[in-house]
This record gives C-alpha cells, structure tokens and sequence, in this order.
C-alpha cells in the first residue's frame, strides 16, 4: 500500500484513498466504483508513488467503466486548480 505522493514539485504528502474517492464521484461514477478505482490504487506495492501514476490509473479505470466520466474529472481538476491559483 502506498504510503506517500510525490507531487509534481517533488513534494511528498501522505497518500488519502478519500481524494480518489471524491474526485471520481464528481467525475459521475457511483461511490463505490470511486471506492474500487480508490481501492486498486491503494493496492499498489510501491512505498511511494507519483501522482502522475495515479492520475493516468484513474482516467484509464474512469475510461474503463464510463467514456464520459474521464473528459468530467479533467474538467473537475481544471477547475480546483484554477480555485486554488485564486485563493493564493
């Protein structure tokens, strides 16, 4: 089970299942396909993963289960982004 992310700056942070969770909910998938997209990340053995990898293994479990719902969480992430930019 991975233990830590490591951000796109290097940075490292704790991983949170949750995360994965509530962003494929916003992308439209029903909880508990975002709990078992959340649950085969989880499942990875690596100590540490990049959160390039995970977000390339939540598109392709989106795009698995619904086309649609990977263009949703792109446009989801685009938006927080710009939030956080915002917010400073």
């Amino acid at each position: 089970m991975p233990k830590t992310v490591i951000k796109k700056n290097g940075k490292k942070e704790p991983f949170i299942k949750e995360k994965i969770i509530v962003s494929a909910v916003k992308a439209g998938a029903p909880v508990k396909i975002a709990r078992k997209i959340a649950d085969k990340i989880e499942d990875h053995p690596e100590e540490s993963i990049k959160t390039k990898w995970v977000r390339k293994k939540v598109l392709d479990e989106l795009e698995y289960h619904n086309p649609d719902w990977p263009k949703h969480w792109l446009n989801y992430d685009k938006n927080i982004k710009r939030l956080r930019k915002y917010k400073g």
